[in-house]
């Protein structure tokens, strides 16, 4: 029995996907639930699963072509043999290319194509064997002859191919990287965007690390770090000036009864905000091991497109990279972010002495169509003076 093997249904906020690399060739047999092909959406990876077992005898898309929901990209026959399908294919089966057999990503196709170098030709060093873009290169490289000066005139042309051949190359912008292109230009064009800064001296959370880090790791089975202080200290800002957790839809301010805080990480894909849910209701720990699963998920590519959806409030933190000074963007529909940033000690003046300090910069942007200048500042105040007296964060005040 013939079935189709469709694309998953997207979330509402997303209407097509690229297909990244089949994992499976026309005549193989598949498992059931045997990964076939990687979708990339605008905010996740999906994985597309076989729905049953046996051969999988057409392929409608090829690697890079633009999908939709529930359109039907590949077939499989339940009873064939893949021997058979192999030595055998149908006749209504449309030719696969050799970069489509060769399961090469789209930008080391690009790159194959344009040098007239065979797919079969580069071994892949990729997951599965697949040829990656550095694949593609490195076999240019190869390829390359190299001049060899026949007469001092022929040395004083050549001479300038000695600093090396200038490659250029144009790769397509993945999904991803298109989406947040586009949100930033929408909230640069959006968003009346100011930032005000201020200092924070952050000795008072080191000395709480150093003397609770151990029993808390042992206790939570998660180290304690500096970003659940400071979704705290978010938390305590945003109850006192709810206008930082409020969003514009047209001409109405929509103030939110909770707060869910977007935590922006690094993934091999690029950036990504997934967000931690009623944030003012979670205890430290359960900041941390909730972003501790973030950043593991983001390596992976394991994060769904629940976990990117939504947010509040946003909190970027640079200073994991070694930025010390940076204006965030704000990230739309949301009307504030935060920026944290590289703790450096720093002479600071108290009490008329100059004295050396862990400080760090904070950075907050804001929407100054609905946020006023007092607001924000205030509300940053809120959060340097929780973070140098973190006993606030118990008693509320």
């Amino acid at each position: 029995m013939i079935i189709d093997v469709n694309v998953p249904q997207f979330s509402e906020s997303i209407s097509e996907g690229t297909l990244v690399a089949w994992k499976k060739q026309v005549g193989e047999a598949v498992a059931r639930d045997e990964i076939l092909v990687d979708i990339e959406t605008d905010k996740v990876v999906l994985e597309v699963p076989a729905p049953d077992a046996g051969v999988l005898v057409e392929i409608m898309k090829g690697d890079g072509e633009m999908v939709k929901a529930n359109e039907r990209i590949a077939r499989i026959d339940t009873t064939a043999v893949a021997t058979s399908v192999a030595t055998a294919p149908s006749a209504a089966a449309p030719p696969i290319s050799a970069a489509a057999l060769a399961a090469v990503s789209p930008a080391a196709r690009k790159i194959l194509e344009e040098k007239g170098i065979p797919a079969a030709a580069v071994s892949g060093t990729g997951r599965g064997g697949r040829v990656t873009k550095e694949d593609a290169l490195a076999a240019q490289l190869a390829l390359a002859t190299p001049v060899t000066p026949a007469s001092a005139s022929s040395q004083t042309a050549a001479a300038p191919s000695a600093l090396g051949e200038r490659i250029e190359e144009r790769v397509p912008m993945s999904r991803l990287r298109a989406r947040i292109a586009e949100r930033l230009i929408q909230s640069k064009n959006e968003n009346a965007i100011l930032t005000t800064f201020n200092e924070v001296n952050m000795a008072p959370v080191i000395a709480l690390r150093k003397q609770y880090g151990e029993k808390f790791e042992k206790t939570h089975g998660v180290r304690l770090g500096f970003m659940g202080f400071f979704v705290k200290a978010v938390c305590a800002a945003l109850e006192k000036f709810p206008i930082l957790n409020a969003s514009v839809d047209g001409n109405d301010i929509v103030y939110h009864g909770y707060v869910d805080i977007g935590i922006a990480v690094g993934s091999p894909r690029g950036l990504v905000v997934p967000i931690l849910r009623n944030a003012s209701d979670l205890s430290v720990a359960d900041i941390e091991k909730r972003i501790a699963g973030f950043s593991e998920k983001a390596k992976d590519g394991r994060l769904t497109i629940e976990e990117l959806t939504g947010g509040t409030f946003s909190i970027s933190n640079g200073g994991v990279f070694g930025s010390l000074f940076s204006t965030p963007i704000i990230n739309p529909p949301q009307s504030a972010i935060l920026g944290i940033h590289a703790t450096k000690e720093r002479p600071v003046a108290e009490n008329g002495q100059v004295v050396i300090r862990p400080m760090n910069y904070l950075a907050l942007s804001y929407d100054h169509r609905i946020i006023d200048g007092r607001e924000a500042v205030l509300s940053l105040v809120t959060i340097k003076e929780t973070l140098e007296d973190p006993a606030r964060l118990l008693l509320k005040i």
